[in-house]
């Protein structure tokens, strides 16, 4: 399974905003971005003027590397969001935070996307009581999501709950901590998704 193995605090300091892939770090005086709130590289530190495409490319860039999937992924997403009715930016992002992975990060049971990513590829994650190990997997209204059996009473997830409690749990989404499940409520609005990422500037780039 293809995925990119790179330094991920580089892509924040790319994009110049947090991206939130380091789980805790990101929030603490260690990140990256508040260190160093220059795009990376020697060249880092010059002022260039960006154009309408640079723009474009950058949000999208942006929303891709929130999520964590690879180019061919975001432009399979975007031809499915093009498909359904409605407004295709929206419909974009709807289907990227209905992924599993994002859906156990947005539940607190993970510290980042990229350990939701590794976690359910482990198979510590059961979806209406099945075990699913997929990732990109599309939940749906009604779907109950939960941690395992045997994965509830391990140091890994005690400490997992203990470090993400605080995080507030979107309205899409109904939690209980007691017994690590979730029901899918509903799909998630625009109003739903709190990423800073302008969905009509991807939209104008894949028009192009």
């Amino acid at each position: 399974m293809a995925r990119y193995t790179g330094a991920v605090c580089r892509m924040c300091r790319r994009e110049g905003a947090k991206l939130f892939l380091k789980g805790e770090r990101c929030y603490s005086d260690k990140c990256s971005v508040t260190r160093r709130a220059y795009a990376p590289g020697q060249h880092g530190q010059n002022r260039k003027k960006i154009t309408e495409y640079g723009i474009q490319l950058r949000e999208k860039q942006k929303a891709r590397r929130y999520y964590g999937v690879l180019e061919s992924q975001f432009e399979g997403y975007f031809d499915a969001a093009e498909r359904k009715p409605g407004m295709t930016g929206q419909n974009l992002l709807r289907i990227l935070e209905s992924r599993l992975d994002n859906v156990v990060y947005r539940l607190g049971l993970a510290t980042s996307r990229a350990e939701a990513r590794q976690l359910v590829v482990h198979g510590h994650y059961t979806v209406n009581g099945k075990r699913v190990n997929i990732p990109s997997y599309q939940v749906k209204e009604g779907d109950v999501v939960a941690v395992c059996e045997k994965s509830r009473g391990s140091e890994k997830f005690k400490a997992i709950v203990e470090t993400c409690g605080s995080r507030p749990v979107p309205m899409w989404l109904d939690m209980n901590k007691e017994t690590l499940e979730a029901k899918v409520v509903r799909l998630p609005n625009r109003e739903d998704i709190d990423l800073d990422v302008q969905e009509l500037l991807i939209v104008e780039y894949y028009s192009k």
